[in-house]
């Protein structure tokens, strides 16, 4: 057997082994890298400021907690510790006035009548109220699993930051690329998960912001709601109706029509419309424009938008991060076909 053989069989197996050793660990590793790559330019910027990379990636690590986990652990356990303390009969009187509505509704909801007249046969109030306290009890699991990979994404991300130096040039030692097709590839996947971290932050801050100081002035934890409302708004299509729906229901409960029907209308016009679909884009294009002044490595503004919204629909929660990425990546690839195609016409 001749020797490349064999050391070819031996990394295979060692391959193998690592696998089954960090498989639980993967998506934590991944998540961590591809954000490591996102922050890169704030953690040049530390580590001109300290003069120390050790506390450039500290520094890096924390601000990445607080703007990113922080808002987001404060959701879930707050979330938690609401739906825990709300007894069974609230449930079921919710139900009973949702379907009473529904079959005598108001002069202005009359038109919905004749869409919803086959669910409300299907519709069993104990059943519904069976499976609402069921989702309170997955999402307190959920609150705990999600801290959980939430520290180790942050522990991650630190030694990546820390040691994010020597693997790339690691990598690019062992990677059979020349040094510029290995540098095109990390510029234009740190470009472009740049512009999708930075946009996600200010999109999410803007609609929470948006929602959560008209249901601060209406009475309600603005706060809160306005971080539930700013990650809701990253799932496609229906974010914000998880959260505005539920308000609308319980100001029609307590018999404020007139708040239901402007905190429904002021979601859909205004965040669902005009933020999220006008606005959005705009934020996407100027901090895309602002980051990344060179035109051959920028990325169309709608083709990072289309690629968080595929990434959120095929992939949950951490999609945002990993459409853009797989994305990125297929394109510069393509760049570099490109350029090989160029090379190979020039000889």
């Amino acid at each position: 057997m001749k020797p490349q053989y064999f050391v070819a069989i031996l990394f295979a197996t060692s391959l193998y082994w690592m696998y089954l050793l960090y498989a639980p660990f993967l998506l934590s590793i991944t998540i961590a890298a591809l954000l490591a790559v996102s922050t890169s330019n704030l953690q040049d910027f530390l580590e001109k400021v300290f003069r120390n990379r050790l506390l450039a990636a500290l520094v890096s690590s924390f601000l990445l907690a607080v703007m990113f986990f922080a808002p987001l652990g404060y959701f879930l356990g707050a979330l938690s510790i609401k739906l825990n303390t709300l007894q069974p009969e609230f449930f079921v009187n919710m139900g009973l006035y949702i379907k009473g509505m529904i079959k005598t509704p108001p002069d202005y909801l009359a038109f919905l009548k004749p869409y919803i007249a086959d669910a409300l046969k299907d519709m069993n109030i104990n059943t519904m109220t069976a499976k609402v306290l069921s989702v309170t009890g997955t999402i307190g699991a959920f609150s705990a699993g999600f801290l959980k990979n939430a520290l180790l994404v942050i522990v991650f991300y630190f030694f990546a930051q820390y040691n994010g130096v020597h693997i790339v040039e690691f990598l690019k030692r062992v990677v059979q690329m020349s040094v510029d097709e290995t540098t095109l590839l990390a510029r234009e996947l740190s470009s472009v998960m740049s512009v999708v971290f930075y946009s996600i932050i200010v999109t999410a801050m803007f609609e929470g912001a948006l929602f959560g100081i008209v249901v601060g002035i209406m009475g309600y934890d603005g706060i809160l709601f306005g971080i539930m409302y700013g990650f809701a708004s990253l799932v496609p299509v229906v974010g914000g109706v998880l959260m505005w729906l539920p308000f609308m229901l319980y100001e029609f409960y307590i018999g404020d029509n007139l708040s239901a029907i402007f905190i429904a209308v002021y979601s859909i016009v205004v965040i669902s419309i005009i933020a999220d679909t006008f606005i959005k884009p705009l934020i996407i294009k100027e901090i895309n424009n602002r980051l990344l002044k060179d035109d051959d490595t920028r990325v169309n503004e709608l083709v990072i938008f289309f690629a968080i919204i595929a990434g959120l629909a095929t992939f949950g929660f951490w999609g945002m991060i990993l459409g853009p990425a797989i994305t990125a990546f297929f394109l510069t690839i393509l760049k570099l076909f490109e350029a090989r195609s160029k090379e190979c016409d020039i000889h």
